[in-house]
């Protein structure tokens, strides 16, 4: 029997119709603020992408996650502000957004990464909370709370194109973290996420797989930051909040940790929840604290998909192929026996 090529399997072969809906989309319903609100999709999904590095596939809860966000906006939106809005400017931010967050994280995963999980996840939020501070008194360069504009490249002012940018970035991203967790090295971070104490009696140096898959998590979070400016033409320190760490968890957990594909619907989910639901807002008054509705809507999530969609969806599959192939199996028997009769 001939092997299917991996290109053509059901899974992808529904990946790129998806891809497919979503570049045409824009085009079809001619919406401005369709397109913005897919963009930020888009964005989000890659950020959420990036922390299921960490939560899903290392077992590393982090709360300061959104320094990396922080530190690509701010990056992009200082280099275009101060030499000029060009594609070459552009790019250069974001490799040297990607390569600060690298060194960050390695010298904090190197600090920080030997502490148990609680204590990581404390003293990480910690240092995020360093970095917001520099951000917020650092007025000569930031701006401090008030943020500042800047202007965007002029390819990217016509919203349908940085789309597409994004969209790219996406599937880009999507398939490099793919390849990761399913290389050998991938399979070491779970084995680490399961069990790192019997993981290190093999043989495995887990520090530096950690910070290996921290440094990954960051250099995405930190491209998803730089898009997120451009998106806005505006930063301020709110890129650095809790609130982003936390959308990025919230998203990763709705969807399904450890799939990649889980965060990517999350962060649908949580976009499109959060537009529609400040969108009746201005209609009904009862939705003028939508917020309450939103964390309504995320409890109903966890106590229904408690793996998360993706999770959850995929036992219920399995279980329903495994008593199929049961069923299967007892009808033949019993064909069998009525044979023998």
């Amino acid at each position: 029997m001939i092997k299917q090529p991996l290109l053509f399997s059901k899974t992808n072969i529904i990946y790129l119709l998806i891809v497919g809906v979503m570049a045409v989309l824009p085009f079809v319903l001619d919406s401005r603020t369709m397109t913005i609100l897919l963009t930020q999709f888009c964005i989000f999904a890659i950020l959420a992408m990036s922390y299921d590095i960490l939560l899903g596939y290392t077992g590393i809860i982090s709360f300061g996650h959104a320094m990396f966000f922080g530190i690509g906006a701010y990056t992009t939106a200082i280099m275009l502000s101060d030499f000029g809005p060009s594609i070459g400017i552009f790019a250069a931010s974001i490799i040297v957004g990607i390569v600060l967050s690298a060194i960050i994280s390695v010298i904090s995963g190197a600090l920080t990464l030997r502490l148990k999980s609680h204590f990581y996840a404390m003293f990480t939020m910690a240092i995020s909370g360093l970095f917001l501070v520099v951000a917020e008194k650092w007025r000569t360069v930031t701006k401090g709370n008030d943020g500042f504009t800047f202007r965007a490249p002029e390819l990217f002012r016509e919203r349908l194109y940085f789309y597409i940018l994004v969209l790219i970035c996406l599937v880009v991203i999507f398939i490099l973290l793919k390849r990761v967790v399913a290389s050998p090295f991938g399979k070491v971070l779970v084995a680490i996420r399961e069990n790192e104490q019997r993981t290190r009696s093999l043989g495995y140096k887990t520090l530096g797989y950690k910070i290996i898959a921290s440094v990954i998590a960051g250099a995405v979070a930190s491209l998803a930051g730089s898009l997120y400016a451009i998106s806005l033409r505006f930063v301020n320190t709110s890129v650095m909040t809790m609130d982003i760490t936390l959308d990025a968890l919230m998203m990763t957990i709705i969807g399904g940790v450890g799939t990649l594909i889980g965060p990517i619907i999350g962060a649908g989910v949580i976009e499109f929840a959060q537009h529609y639901l400040s969108g009746l807002a201005r209609e009904y008054p009862i939705f003028e604290r939508w917020i309450i509705f939103f964390g309504i809507l995320y409890i109903l999530a966890v106590i229904f998909f408690p793996r998360g969609i993706v999770g959850t969806v995929s036992l219920r599959y399995h279980e329903w192929k495994l008593k199929k192939g049961q069923k299967t199996k007892a009808s033949v028997k019993l064909r069998e026996k009525e044979i023998q009769r």
